[in-house]
């Protein structure tokens, strides 16, 4: 029986690229997003600078997951609403019996989550506890259950630097808001509590900061420009995918729980992918 990795935020950029490792890894797949199509328009997405939605659909990488053999499972799945994660986990389920790897990889992406303080509404942080806390804490506890039955299991929680420390500037000026910080704060605390409580069942988990990675979703928040002048400071987004699957299948992985790995020099030091700069 072929392992199964469930992968949030599969429609593109790490979570595509994500799914597509553990595929050629051998893994069978579930993916979940807001966006089955192409071209899908939805409230609190990014947009372009022409104000298009991005590119990117859940249909359109399970088409390139069945290009590499593996069976896929599409999940619309939203973070906004609690009840589909619910219902994404039974549908993962009661299609392959068993998840092995869950990647929280989602993310709400309202630009009102980089508002500065004064400004900060509210309904935002409504919206923030339940993208950032609720529905990934109860998708994550169903998901748990099943590996602690079957013995096993590999959770990793996509964190970022706005949830391991303060902003180099205002949020008006570049840096991060409170609503963006403290969602991905509570992200980095998660993990921790998994290994603490469930490690001694088989369940692993992981914290990983991607850092700055080159997606659509970038170039949507700073422009082309600006994503040239990160250039060698930033990845393409295969190198957190590969870091996942490194997390997920190495025998040597389990050493680094209870932190947070930052997946680029981490890639570098342990050999997982080429120097890509």
């Amino acid at each position: 029986m072929n392992k199964v990795a469930f992968i949030t935020g599969a429609s593109r950029g790490i979570g595509r690229e994500a799914a597509l490792a553990f595929a050629r890894a051998g893994f069978d797949l579930a993916i979940s997003a807001r966006t089955l199509d192409e071209g899908e328009q939805h409230p609190h997405a990014l947009r372009d600078a022409a104000g298009a939605p991005l590119p990117g659909s859940l249909n359109g990488t399970a088409e390139a997951i069945r290009a590499l053999g593996r069976r896929v499972l599409v999940v619309p799945m939203d973070l906004l609403d609690s009840a589909s994660a619910i219902g994404a986990c039974e549908a993962v389920l009661a299609e392959y019996g068993r998840i092995d790897v869950l990647i929280n990889n989602a993310i709400y992406q309202g630009n009102d989550l980089n508002a500065g303080f004064m400004a900060l509404e509210p309904e935002t942080l409504e919206r923030m506890y339940k993208g950032y806390i609720l529905t990934p804490f109860l998708l994550t506890r169903a998901v748990a259950e099943q590996m602690v039955q079957q013995g096993s299991g590999v959770v990793i929680n996509v964190t970022s630097g706005a949830g391991e420390s303060d902003p180099p500037v205002a949020a008006g000026k570049g840096g991060w808001g409170y609503a963006y910080g403290a969602g991905k704060a509570a992200v980095s605390r998660l993990s921790g509590i998994l290994s603490v409580e469930l490690g001694d069942t088989g369940v692993c988990a992981y914290t990983l900061n991607p850092g700055v990675v080159t997606t659509d979703a970038l170039k949507a928040t700073i422009g082309d420009k600006g994503v040239i002048a990160l250039r060698a400071g930033s990845a393409p987004p295969q190198v957190p995918a590969e870091v996942m699957l490194w997390l997920a299948t190495a025998e040597q992985a389990p050493r680094y729980q209870r932190r947070t790995i930052a997946a680029q020099p981490f890639a570098l030091e342990h050999g997982i992918v080429a120097d890509w700069r």
